[in-house]
């Protein structure tokens, strides 16, 4: 982290859940996605991201309603979702129920019919023939220049529009690799003049974090699918988690197993891992990082949301794994271990399929252990000496007496997560 920035204390710690409002309701509105706010609350939830909420361009849209990534202005709000007064409306009942919320910004590119593309077509890269492009191939949407300094001014301007006008608490920013660190340094530095915000970049480059509290984990997220179809290792996982521990101090990853891409485009957790997608959630919630659940995970939703169209989450069916997610992000919250301890990742003799580790800080630890595998009755032996006393496994609640040299044994994709209970 830039020494001119500091992450705010509420998002340390904190976890992320992603709002698809198009897709959560039947109305796909604000007004309607409100009604959930108290079931979120209860489940633990502490900051919400919404996918953008700006309107989409009409022309090369993909689909009946388009890309949400394809905007057709920066400071008006998309119309199917609602008015601008419902948008505060949720920020409010949000910021009264204990929320924080970040929204979507799309910086790289704008959609075909932006306003700003009658207004200022000098701000956005040519081809050789001068006409509106896009180098990533998206082809519903076109790229600004980043060398014009007004455009780049207009945006600032835009950004800083939402934190006075609406009040929100952090910006989520999409391919944050494709614009330059030095827009992003800018960007920061005028917003919070207005309030210190909550910066999550959507990339894996660690230079990002010089303007960003906290990046993604794509590397990571995608040995993960590899291991499930074989083509990676465990190793692999191991060196990567040891090459984010060597970002700069304070870098913050976000680790998921779902978000609007992957559910829509490479299918949903339970496609992704299997059997495995529950002890790869338990990771994510506590790893140092922050954990992200996608709408629709608490279900589990089961299909892949159509991404142009309508398709909504069904809401109908009991939420299987409401409480699976209570019980991740109550500890994540309350346990001093998620939120700063340090990290030792214990050895077995199954290294190829168990990932195991404890996490300390003060008198708070945790000890997990996952079967990142198929194979059943694996064993390993604990002896690190963090494991000695009373412990809680969080999910049954059932309390055991450990000490160095305790042995585990678990069945395929099976998972156990033990706090450390403080009896003074």
């Amino acid at each position: 982290m830039n020494q001119n920035f500091s992450t705010v204390e509420w998002a340390k710690g904190a976890n992320i859940y992603e709002v698809n409002i198009r897709q959560y309701t039947a109305e796909g509105t604000f007004s309607a996605f409100a009604k959930h706010l108290p079931r979120l609350k209860a489940m633990g939830v502490e900051i919400l991201w919404l996918m953008p909420i700006t309107p989409i361009s009409q022309k090369v849209r993909q689909g009946n309603l388009g890309s949400y990534y394809a905007c057709s202005s920066y400071t008006s709000i998309n119309p199917e979702f609602g008015t601008l007064k419902d948008f505060k409306n949720l920020v409010n009942e949000s910021h009264r129920l204990g929320f924080k919320i970040i929204i979507d910004w799309v910086a790289n590119h704008t959609g075909w019919d932006h306003q700003w593309t009658f207004e200022n077509a000098s701000w956005y890269v040519k081809d050789s023939s001068g006409s509106f492009t896009d180098i990533n191939g998206w082809h519903d949407v076109i790229d600004l220049d980043f060398s014009v300094v007004p455009m780049r001014n207009a945006m600032i301007k835009a950004m800083q529009y939402w934190v006075k006008e609406c009040d929100i608490d952090g910006f989520r920013c999409d391919m944050a690799h494709l614009v330059p660190l030095g827009f992003w340094v800018n960007a920061r530095k005028e917003c919070e003049l207005i309030k210190p915000l909550f910066w999550l970049a959507e990339c894996d480059v660690p230079a990002y974090h010089q303007a960003f509290d906290a990046s993604y984990a794509w590397n990571w997220m995608h040995l993960s699918e590899k291991l499930s179809r074989q083509e990676a290792s465990l190793n692999d996982i191991r060196n990567c988690l040891h090459n984010y521990s060597q970002y700069p101090n304070q870098a913050i990853k976000l680790f998921f197993t779902s978000n609007h891409d992957e559910n829509s485009w490479n299918g949903t957790e339970l496609e992704k891992y299997g059997i495995l997608a529950k002890a790869w959630s338990v990771f994510s919630a506590t790893w140092n990082g922050l954990p992200l659940i996608y709408s629709g995970q608490e279900i589990p939703n089961k299909k892949r949301l159509a991404f142009f169209d309508k398709d909504e989450i069904d809401w109908s069916k009991p939420l299987e794994m409401e409480s699976f997610y209570t019980t991740l992000l109550h500890v994540g919250r309350t346990n001093k271990a998620i939120s700063l301890g340090e990290t030792f990742i214990l050895p077995s003799n199954n290294d190829d399929a168990l990932f195991s580790f404890m996490r300390k800080s003060e008198n708070d630890c945790i000890l997990v252990i996952l079967n990142l595998s198929n194979k059943s009755r694996l064993k390993i032996q604990v002896s690190h000496a963090w494991l000695d006393g009373l412990f809680e496994n969080v999910f049954s609640g059932l309390q055991y007496q450990f000490k160095p040299g305790e042995e585990f044994e678990l069945q395929a994709g099976e998972y156990f997560l033990y706090k450390k209970v403080n009896l003074s």
